[in-house]
C-alpha cells in the first residue's frame, strides 16, 4: 500500500478513536444536580400555597419519537413499556427496562410550582428531546373530597390519571400553561390517591404542573403528599 494512502488511512482510524473517546467521555460526565429539583427530606409534603404537588416520582425518560397528535399520544402512552405501569406504585431506586435500557425511578421535589423535567434528565446525563416521563405521587386525604377537578398544564402533550382512571388529556406541541387542561368532577378518596401522568417531548424544554381545584374552583388543600418509602 503506498505511503500516501497508509497516512490517510491513519488519520481517519486517529480521528474516529478520537470522537468514539469524546462521545463517551461526554456520555459518562458527572453533571450538577438539577437546579430545580431536590431530593424529599421528609415522609410526606404539603402541596404548595396555590395548590401545586410538588412531590414525584419519576422514571427517567424513555426514547420515544412520537408525534404529538391525540391518536400519535395515546397509542404511546397506552403501550406497554414495563410490567403493570398503570398500577405500580414504585419506590426511589426502583428500576425497570425499557428496550434492553435500565431506567431507575427517582423521588423528587420541585423548588417551583411546576417539575422542570429538562432539569432532570440533564442532570441525569439522558435524552431531554424525542422522549416518554412518566411520573407518580400518592395524595393522601383526611376524607373524601368530592367534586374536585385535577387540573394540569405540560410541555409538551400528557395524558392523565388519578385511581387508575384517565380524567385528563392535552396534546400538541404546546408550552406549559397553569390550569391549561382540567378534569371532569371526581372524588378523591379518604387515604392515598394515586396521580400518575405521562409527558411526552418532541424536543427543547419539558416540564409540567399540576393541582386540584375544589368544589368552588379555588386549590385544593388540607392534604399530604408522599412517594410510598421515604427517598433513599
Amino acid at each position: 500500500m503506498p505511503r500516501s494512502v497508509c497516512r490517510i488511512v491513519a488519520t481517519v482510524l486517529v480521528l474516529i478513536t478520537a470522537t468514539v473517546l469524546t462521545a463517551t467521555a461526554a456520555e459518562s460526565t458527572v453533571r450538577p444536580p438539577a437546579p430545580s429539583l431536590e431530593r424529599p427530606a421528609s415522609a410526606e409534603k404539603a402541596p404548595a400555597a396555590d395548590g401545586f404537588i410538588q412531590r414525584w416520582l419519576i422514571l427517567e425518560p424513555i426514547r420515544s419519537n412520537t408525534a404529538l397528535t391525540d391518536n400519535a399520544v395515546k397509542e404511546t402512552v397506552r403501550k406497554e413499556y414495563f410490567p403493570n405501569q398503570f398500577s405500580v406504585i414504585p419506590r426511589d431506586g426502583d428500576k425497570v427496562t425499557v428496550g434492553g435500557e435500565e431506567l431507575t425511578w427517582h423521588a423528587v421535589d420541585t423548588k417551583a410550582y411546576n417539575v422542570n423535567l429538562y432539569h432532570f434528565a440533564y442532570a441525569r446525563n439522558k435524552p431531554t428531546s424525542f422522549v416518554l416521563f412518566w411520573a407518580v405521587t400518592i395524595v393522601n386525604c383526611p376524607k373524601d373530597v368530592r367534586d374536585v377537578r385535577l387540573a394540569i398544564g405540560s410541555n409538551a402533550a400528557s395524558v392523565w390519571w388519578v385511581n387508575g382512571q384517565e380524567v385528563i388529556g392535552i396534546y400538541g406541541d404546546r408550552q406549559t400553561v397553569i390550569d391549561d387542561g382540567v378534569s371532569k368532577r371526581l372524588t378523591l378518596k379518604k387515604g392515598p390517591n394515586i396521580v400518575r401522568c405521562a409527558v411526552i417531548n418532541g424536543g427543547g424544554a419539558t416540564d409540567f404542573c399540576a393541582r386540584f381545584l375544589d368544589a368552588q374552583e379555588e386549590p385544593l388543600k388540607g392534604f399530604t403528599l408522599s412517594v410510598g418509602d421515604n427517598a433513599k
